[in-house]
């Protein structure tokens, strides 16, 4: 393993005195990723430059997906740090970056959250079924017997106990983990629940169920979860799909729907009882470690009780916390830089 750590601290020393010509060695952490993750790695950021006096890392709300990209694309200053996100990393994400010398990487489990579907305090409490929110925004749905262009225009159209108001949801876009996670703890949930769709394969429901209308119903609203809370404050009759710490963090302007009789709060999300719940990561390159000036101290920050702790100030602001044994698990992994295996085979 030492080795190893030696070998990348090498790579990475050549690819920084390759670019040093351009630029002068940085001395802010890079931080990409998920819209989800971005306020909890913000206020971490704030906290680190607080205490520190070092200059608060740049972080940029890139989407899961699009930093994924970015993070992978390889060594050197020129390169991120971190990238966080909203659902784990992809195998043929760890390949990108195993191809392009990122070998060394730590995963980091820093809690959970919920995908809220929420509404403006003005507008009308919804309890809507995974079947339900499928019907509502899936392109496609069984219509006599075969599949087709969806035709439900109204609540009331896919629930008769429904309001009888026009469908309107806005919510992130494919590149986005929070999307990811919707397709696959929601929709494709939902079309399981239908006569339709029993007894079909994985890969089936894959293809038939992931994807999101786009006749004006669904509206992509990009990376940025606060336009989506502008844009429900402005509207009382539209929805919005983002992380649970958006809802919170805007208990006074939103509130959440109930799905399957059960509302997104710490609680629900922490027992499971709320079934459209997620865990957060962030990644980080382990031959960035000792190089880039005040990572490993922004790390343990990261991973301290103070921040990711029950009570602590990222519980605050919506995250909810992991257990004790898993968190210490989680802390050990980032003080000692645990190798990230789970796509590696063996001969």
């Amino acid at each position: 393993m030492k080795l190893n750590k030696l070998a990348m601290a090498a790579t990475f020393a050549v690819t920084t005195a390759a670019t040093a010509g351009v630029a002068q060695a940085r001395d802010q952490i890079q931080i990409v990723g998920s819209s989800t993750v971005f306020p909890y790695t913000q206020a971490v950021a704030e906290e680190f430059a607080n205490k520190t006096g070092k200059p608060a890392p740049v972080v940029e709300s890139t989407g899961t997906g699009g930093g994924m990209k970015i993070f992978c694309q390889g060594l050197g200053e020129a390169n991120p740090d971190i990238t966080g996100a909203s659902r784990a990393m992809k195998q043929s994400e760890y390949e990108l970056c195993q191809q392009n010398g990122v070998t060394d990487i730590t995963e980091v489990l820093i809690g959970y959250d919920g995908l809220s579907i929420a509404v403006s305090k003005k507008g009308e409490q919804l309890d809507v079924s995974k079947k339900d929110l499928f019907l509502a925004l899936a392109a496609e749905v069984p219509v006599d017997g075969k599949l087709a262009a969806n035709p439900n225009q109204t609540w009331k159209d896919v629930n008769s106990s429904l309001p009888d108001t026009k469908i309107q949801v806005f919510g992130p876009p494919p590149t986005s983990g929070t999307r990811d996670a919707f397709v696959e703890l929601v929709m494709r949930e939902g079309c399981k629940e239908m006569d339709f769709y029993k007894g079909q394969d994985k890969k089936y429901i894959k293809a038939n169920c992931s994807r999101m209308r786009q006749d004006g119903l669904f509206i992509e609203a990009g990376e940025n979860d606060n336009l989506i809370v502008q844009r429900l404050e402005a509207d009382p009759t539209a929805y919005g799909i983002f992380g649970y710490s958006f809802l919170y963090e805007n208990q006074d302007k939103l509130q959440g729907i109930n799905v399957g009789g059960v509302a997104p709060s710490f609680d629900t999300i922490a027992d499971g009882s709320y079934s459209v719940s997620r865990p957060l990561f962030f990644y980080v390159k382990n031959a960035h470690r000792g190089v880039i000036p005040g990572l490993d101290e922004f790390l343990a920050e990261y991973v301290s009780e103070e921040a990711m702790g029950p009570g602590g100030y990222l519980n605050e602001r919506g995250l909810v916390a992991l257990a004790d044994d898993k968190r210490a698990e989680v802390q050990d992994a980032v003080k000692n830089g645990k190798h990230m295996t789970r796509y590696e085979t063996t001969n």
